[in-house]
């Protein structure tokens, strides 16, 4: 069986030079060609006899898919079955699809007047994605509450791109207040009213809604106990879009980073290890049909480097030994496969019973979801209203945003125009005063329930109100009434407005 082809040199230079003027990866731009040579000659495919241009291997490009490529192509081609050489190698359909598509992606290109964004506006329109039908979630006007003094109806415009720069939002509160009935009403609204389009990754620190049956069975959830009997997350941190050498060493270099941000004893010495142990680990799995290591082969290769050099353990053996024996992740020779693509699916990942590793666990998400999100095209904007694809909840998120992480930074920078959003459930107003990071700037939403200790400086910052009201905010926080919420006015930028929260069972 071939597990890997190589384009013709033309259709490499188109990628490559493709994939600097877009910022996708060139196996998602050959995907496009593969796409678009199946939409526009079909089974008039003609025969490519250049191997000369680059390596596409089959893991990288068919991923969890072949049954559908097959499937797509045996219609197209209108076969019953193919041999492997047919489907994926340098005598393939794919092959020929690849460079044929590459063609016209570079016509396309040129009409497009070398501009990325149109050519990905034709793209959709030419070929049916399922990005198409991302467009049932763009509709998310969401009814939060009636106003205290007038009983003025309130509504969250979640993706109004007209009225609002970013979609991020803060739910702030101590327990007990309805903070967390009001988050899951929002989600599940935002569920239904998307027509289950629009997906979320929640992180449930504390354990209180992974066991909310009504509201995994309304929102369609799919939870994943951490250490609670032998369930693990069918996600492996270490997939990346190509294995070529430079992304590999850039990928381990910034797990290290994470790593560090979480934990304080890990200093350039470990960091240094863990990048060489995770390069070592690239390298052994390089020729299999998943060319990415588990945290298994980490740990043994970092061992092995402590011994060579007779070292100690310290804590980074540590932690690789925690996240190896907990078996928190994807392992090599698990019966189920990893999962593909985190964006597209709603799940959350209850880590309650973690004694360690809980911030670790989420950075590794984190870090995926970022890395689909960097290859995503831009998400459809109909009517002023950009669909949301997914939503990544961070529960009890004072434990997070004190930790300097590149890859959430990058994501609440970066992820408006992706349709990515991330929705924080945290204490206070005083935990978003991060000096390494301005939350503040980019949270267009923040609802304030009763707190405790707020200091008058995150209020005005927060709120975006004046000092003197920020100081006479202090008193009304600190005695609002459960379900009783502050929010910034969505009139006047420099107002805020004081609201009773519909309660969340009242949508069931």
């Amino acid at each position: 069986m071939a597990d890997r082809l190589y384009t013709s040199l033309v259709a490499d230079e188109i990628l490559s030079g493709l994939r600097f003027d877009t910022k996708l990866e060139k196996v998602v731009l050959a995907r496009m060609a593969f796409a678009l040579s199946i939409s526009i000659d079909g089974n008039n495919v003609p025969e490519s006899n250049d191997f000369s241009g680059g390596e596409m291997k089959r893991p990288t490009f068919v991923a969890s898919d072949e049954l559908f490529l097959k499937t797509l192509l045996a219609f197209v081609h209108k076969k019953v079955d193919f041999q492997e050489d047919e489907f994926y190698s340098n005598k393939s359909l794919i092959k020929y699809h690849i460079d044929n598509g590459c063609n016209h992606l570079a016509k396309m290109f040129e009409e497009s007047n070398r501009d990325s964004e149109l050519l990905i506006k034709r793209l959709t329109e030419k070929v049916e994605f399922s990005g198409r039908k991302e467009l049932k979630g763009h509709g998310l006007d969401l009814f939060i509450g009636k106003t205290v003094l007038d009983k003025k109806e309130l509504t969250l415009e979640l993706n109004n791109t007209k009225k609002h720069a970013n979609s991020h939002l803060a739910i702030i509160g101590k327990p007990g207040v309805g903070k967390t009935q009001f988050l899951l009403k929002i989600l599940a609204d935002i569920r239904r009213q998307s027509n289950y389009q629009t997906n979320f990754i929640f992180f449930d620190y504390k354990g209180d809604v992974v066991d909310n049956e009504k509201f995994l069975e309304v929102a369609k959830v799919q939870p994943f106990r951490l250490l609670q009997g032998i369930q693990n997350l069918p996600i492996n941190p270490f997939v990346l879009p190509v294995y070529d050498e430079q992304t590999i060493n850039v990928s381990a270099r910034e797990k290290a980073e994470s790593f560090a941000s979480i934990n304080s004893k890990l200093g350039v010495v470990q960091k240094g290890a863990l990048t060489e142990a995770i390069r070592a680990a690239y390298a052994k799995r390089a020729n299999s049909v998943l060319p990415f290591p588990d945290f298994h082969d980490v740990l043994e290769i970092a061992v092995a480097m402590y011994e060579e050099d007779n070292k100690k353990d310290d804590s980074l053996i540590e932690v690789l030994r925690d996240l190896a024996d907990f078996d928190l992740f994807w392992r090599h020779g698990s019966d189920v496969p990893p999962i593909d693509k985190l964006s597209n699916r709603t799940f959350l990942i209850d880590v309650h019973a973690m004694p360690v590793l809980k911030e670790l666990v989420g950075y590794l998400v984190i870090e995926r979801l970022y890395k689909e999100m960097a290859a995503l095209p831009d998400s459809p904007v109909q009517d002023g209203k950009r669909t949301i694809r997914t939503i990544l909840v961070i529960d009890e998120a004072h434990n997070y945003l004190g930790q300097k992480n590149i890859f959430l930074e990058r994501i609440i920078r970066e992820g408006r125009s992706k349709g990515i959003v991330v929705f924080f459930a945290s204490q206070s107003p005083n935990d978003y005063q991060q000096k390494f990071f301005n939350f503040q700037e980019l949270l267009e939403f923040a609802y304030i329930f009763q707190c405790e200790g707020v200091s008058a400086s995150s209020l005005q910052d927060i709120l975006g109100c004046g000092n003197k009201t920020a100081k006479e905010l202090q008193t009304e926080v600190a005695r609002l009434e459960p379900f009783q919420v502050i929010s910034r006015s969505q009139e006047k930028a420099a107002e805020f407005v004081k609201f009773e929260a519909e309660a969340f069972y009242k949508n069931y």
